[in-house]
């Protein structure tokens, strides 16, 4: 399972990451409201610990910004107001769960494992259409015409993200975020193999879309003209 964390406090965000690590999910994390509408909105979790009191956005301001979009990702409020009224504004706004600070993190493990198993709450991504490209997300058909095929994990998220934001430039570090998570370390040369890798896809169904390299910036999904 893969969670985001929207903590501002440097200490207790890296000690939930790691618990989450060792408890076997993904953890991607960040210390801003604006950082956490902005992961929350273009990515999928499954459960996302929410940190009430943010700088730029305050975790209230996130959560009802969320369900007016329809993201329905479980949510743990985690906060150090524990009054009656403040635990009521909280689940009103779409909380799923409360907590107060302190709190143990083996309490926190056993409420992210009963929000993510309460019926509903397993979402899908919808299939995106895009420059006569159809991606089904989840499971990583690619159609293009009468052509189709299936793409890696990886190639999946790549090219989701492109079609989430079509003839947008997208910054190497946001691709690499959004596919290999905030806090992974991952090596800027992954990102070049699977878009060379993606690019022969899309050769191989005669796509009428190309990924374009912007020199020092990163990559963008456009339509082939013409075609």
């Amino acid at each position: 399972m893969r969670i985001l964390v929207i903590e501002d406090d440097p200490d207790l965000s890296h000690l939930i990451c790691l618990a989450l690590k060792q408890a076997g999910y993904s953890a991607d994390s960040c210390s801003t409201g604006s950082e956490g509408l902005f992961y929350a909105r273009t990515q999928v979790y499954d459960a996302i610990i929410l940190d009430r009191m943010l700088p730029e956005i305050d975790g209230l301001t996130v959560l009802e910004s969320l369900r007016r979009r329809k993201i329905l990702t479980p949510v743990i409020l985690a906060t150090a107001l524990d009054g009656l009224h403040d635990r009521i504004s909280g689940l009103d706004a779409g909380a799923d769960d409360y907590l107060v600070k302190p709190f143990a993190v083996e309490e926190l493990m056993a409420r992210i494992r009963a929000v993510t198993r309460r019926p509903g709450n397993l979402q899908t991504s919808p299939c995106l259409s895009v420059f006569g490209l159809t991606l089904e997300p989840d499971s990583r058909r690619l159609d293009c015409g009468s052509s189709s095929l299936t793409l890696s994990k990886k190639e999946s998220a790549l090219l989701e993200y492109f079609m989430k934001n079509p003839s947008q430039t997208i910054p190497r570090p946001m691709i690499l975020s959004y596919v290999w998570g905030a806090s992974s370390e991952v090596e800027e040369g992954n990102l070049d193999n699977y878009i060379y890798f993606l690019r022969r896809r899309l050769k191989s169904l005669d796509a009428p879309a190309r990924l374009t390299t912007i020199h020092g910036i990163g990559y963008r999904l456009e339509s082939v003209k013409g075609r």
